[in-house]
Parts: structure tokens; sequence; C-alpha cells
């Protein structure tokens, strides 16, 4: 199965694409960051971020996309901001016919490290563990997409575990 694993920021989309055969056969297909320097309006970030997953939909055809969930944020700009990045890549999903399912942050992280509360570099360190990448190789922005595939590919392979919710 091919997962898509998208962590939405405005300026620095992370993304992940995983073929995941088993628990423990989790192969890296892709991971990068879709960046939109800091003096571009946001209309020209989301532009960025929607084609660049449609590229990705298109090149890789995922079965499913996995996306970090919204979480509190005590600036509602912000939180405006960020969800108008989620916007852009669900609406690229949805028009692309790949269903996308959405997971905490700390869901993500407890996933891959057992701890909700690990850090980047942590993730970043286990994410290579699993995967067999190289830790250097993956920038910290995709580390985290990359965990909430590795977190929806469990989904499929673990007996037990509740059905994720699809956006």
């Amino acid at each position: 199965m091919i997962i898509l694993g998208i962590d939405t920021a405005i300026r620095r989309t992370g993304y992940g694409v995983i073929e995941i055969l088993s628990l423990e056969e989790i192969k890296v297909l892709d991971c990068g960051v879709i960046d939109s320097p800091a003096k571009v309006p946001h209309s020209e970030c989301l532009r960025r971020i929607a084609g660049g997953v449609a590229e990705l939909v298109e090149k890789f055809s995922p079965e499913e996309a996995a996306i970090e969930s919204a979480f509190f944020q005590r600036n509602i700009k912000t939180a405006m901001i960020l969800s108008l990045a989620r916007g852009a890549v669900v609406a690229t999903l949805a028009t692309a016919g790949v269903p996308a399912f959405e997971y905490a942050p700390r869901k993500a992280k407890k996933a891959v490290v057992g701890t909700g509360m690990a850090s980047k570099n942590q993730v970043a360190v286990m994410v290579a563990s699993i995967t067999g990448v190289s830790v250097d190789k993956v920038p910290l922005d995709a580390t985290d997409a990359l965990a909430i595939a590795i977190c929806h590919g469990q989904y499929h392979f673990r007996v037990g575990i509740a059905p994720p919710k699809q956006i």
C-alpha cells in the first residue's frame, strides 16, 4: 500500500510517501518539503501546496493519504492560516480521489516513538530506524509527515486499532 503523509504549514509543508507491505517492511519512496518564501502572499503559498500535492499524487498514485489534524492554537490568525493550508491539501486530494485521514500530532509521534511528547529529533531518529533511511537525508518537516504516514499504515496491519477518521 502506498501512503502519502502530509504535515501542513503555510511556508513549509512536509510530505512523505511510503510503501508499507507489513509492519516490518516500510519503504520511503520520497520525502521533502514544499517551500514558499516568506515574502510571497498566502494565495501563492496555497497554489504551491496544492500543486505540489497534485504532483505527488500523479507521480506515486497513493491509495490513501494521512494528514496532521488541526490542533489548538492560542493565536487565531495562525490557526486560520494553518486551516487554509490544510484546506488546499484536502481539496487537492479529494479532486484526485485519494481518501484522506487525519491524525493528531501526538498520536503519530506515539505510533513511531512510543510517546506523544517526542521531539522532532526523536521522531527523525525513529523514522530513520524504521525505514532504513539516513536521518540526515530527511528534512525535519518531512519526518513528521513520514511519521503520520507510518501511523496510518499501522492501522491496516494491527488488529484492534480503531479506524481512523476520514476527512
